[in-house]
């Protein structure tokens, strides 16, 4: 075993423990189908969410590292339910009136209502894979309609028939009295309406594979369960799934757990071995509440990529996957600088430690160097005393400070600073609330500019944050409230950076001339 191998088998982030159990489950003997599969759900009843794509990257993780750790070959199916029926129009879709004509019908057969595919259910696959291309994801693309339309799903299909007293007692035990009169596992599609129905099934022939029901005229209906005339119930169609495809692991949010038996039990009576589940905490909007596909709630990936690079996403994701975790444009700056702190660590840290690092899992073991010279939150502040509208308005302060750094050389850190200017200009900007000083902060600020006017140690930023430090210590109690005062007065912020820094990087004549601004009560009056 090599020293890489031996490493992960010990590591402690979670893709490693995921993978493991992934391998235990082949101690034995290797996957008779050739491979271990993983897999990713996606319900297209409204446009794909952050979290969605989050899936797909977890699952990713967990297969890079089921890689490192096993020579068995691996792949990644993101499967799409797009046979469900339209249950109710989405708020953030256009021409709402119109698809509230086609509640019911399958999402693969309800018209786009932007008018630029097939249905509403290929608008959002093709959103999402769209969204997965954009990170280089190895993986397959596969639709419920394909897979209940092409025979893949019938043999599956013709055994949920042969067992389907056993199944439906399974169901059953799960289902309050009233629904238990109608329910079937099975829900055919109306050959009149094309709309997906649930109605009580009359009767289901094993040895035809046929079943018979009253279509919504009251016409009983004899046909087969194959040749996407039916699909499942979601909770049988789950265990189907699993069945069919021989899944290995597959994540899924905290609501599903209390369903986990049930679809245990479906994929075990139709000849199947469940896979490995992980169950992970949901992701939450500004004011806390869940993430909705139909109410378009949540922060999108267009959105993220606007303000910060893929990378930082992929940290976010990474981070605490069984912990909520509030999912809104003010945790972007943070992860950026996460992502670039971790990057700086990688190329010290022994193996061990390598593993356990996120970056390793974001880059699959290839991890790149950072160019991050200044940090993202930083360059807000630069954009916030600069009024920056455009790159180049950061680069010049950027270059005086790090005379080598160029947007050619450092191809991230432009990238970066380009995402500083639009988040400045979108969130920082309408939030700046300048306050004037207060008798003893102009006392402090007058030394400090005095300080700065007669200062001789060049861009030395921990030199500089020495010389502030200095300036408060023997007047604030506790010390905070002087570093408050400086973010609140100067920079019009509740918070800000280590100040020394700033000032290396604004320039020590552009932050005495900022003082006096600041004294002058014109920060206040603009």
């Amino acid at each position: 075993m090599s020293e890489m191998r031996e490493a992960a088998m010990q590591s402690k982030a979670w893709p490693f423990e995921e993978a493991r159990r992934v391998l235990k489950r082949y101690e034995a003997k290797a996957p008779e189908k050739g491979f271990v599969l993983f897999e990713t759900g996606y319900g297209p009843s409204g446009l794909p969410h952050i979290g969605t794509f989050g899936e797909v990257l977890r699952t990713t993780m967990v297969r890079r590292a089921f890689e490192a750790i096993s020579d068995i070959p691996t792949k990644l199916i993101s499967f799409s339910d797009d046979l469900d029926g339209l249950r109710k129009v989405p708020d953030n879709v256009p021409n709402r009136e119109m698809m509230g004509e086609h509640l019911q019908r399958p999402l693969t057969s309800v018209p786009d209502p932007f008018e630029c595919h097939e249905s509403f259910g290929h608008h959002n696959n093709a959103m999402l894979q769209r969204f997965l291309d954009t990170f280089g994801f190895d993986y397959e693309f596969q639709s419920a309609r394909e897979y209940y339309r092409s025979g893949a799903f019938d043999q599956t299909l013709l055994k949920a028939c042969e067992k389907y007293d056993e199944l439906m007692a399974v169901m059953l035990k799960s289902l309050r009295d009233e629904r238990r009169e109608t329910y079937s596992i099975f829900l055919p599609i109306s050959p009149t309406t094309g709309r997906v129905l649930y109605v009580p099934i009359r009767d289901v022939n094993a040895a035809t594979g046929e079943i018979t029901f009253d279509d919504e005229d009251g016409t009983e209906v004899t046909m087969s369960v194959t040749g996407g005339n039916v699909k499942l119930q979601w909770k049988p169609d789950f265990g189907a799934r699993w069945a069919a495809l021989g899944v290995d692991w597959e994540p899924y949010g905290k609501e599903h757990a209390p369903n986990t038996a049930i679809y245990s039990k479906i994929c075990s009576i139709l000849g199947g071995r469940p896979p490995e589940v992980f169950t992970y905490e949901l992701f939450l909007d500004d004011e806390g509440g869940k993430i909705s596909k139909s109410k378009g709630n949540g922060l999108t990936i267009d959105e993220w990529l606007t303000y910060a690079s893929t990378e930082s996403l992929a940290y976010f994701m990474f981070q605490k996957p069984k912990t909520a975790k509030r999912l809104f444009f003010d945790v972007i700056p943070k992860a950026v600088d996460e992502y670039h702190q971790q990057l700086n660590a990688f190329l010290n840290q022994d193996m061990t430690a390598q593993l356990n690092n996120p970056v390793w899992h974001i880059h699959g073991g290839d991890v790149p160097k950072s160019d991050m010279v200044v940090p993202y939150s930083m360059l807000l502040n630069l954009a916030s005393v600069s009024g920056a509208e455009e790159k180049s308005q950061l680069w010049g302060f950027i270059q005086r400070y790090a005379p080598e750094t160029t947007p050619e050389g450092n191809p991230g850190m432009d990238a970066a600073v380009g995402h500083a200017v639009r988040y400045y200009n979108d969130f920082v900007k309408p939030q700046k609330v300048f306050r004037a000083p207060n008798e003893l902060e102009r006392e402090a600020l007058e030394e400090l500019r005095g300080n700065l006017v007669d200062w001789d140690g060049g861009l030395d930023a921990e030199a500089l944050q020495s010389m502030v430090f200095a300036v408060g210590k023997d007047r604030f109690d506790p010390l905070r409230d002087w570093f408050k005062a400086l973010y609140e007065v100067l920079l019009g912020a509740s918070q800000g950076p280590r100040f020394g820094g700033f000032i290396a990087l604004y320039g020590v004549d552009e932050t005495v001339a900022l003082i006096d601004d600041a004294l002058a009560g014109k920060l206040v009056k603009a």
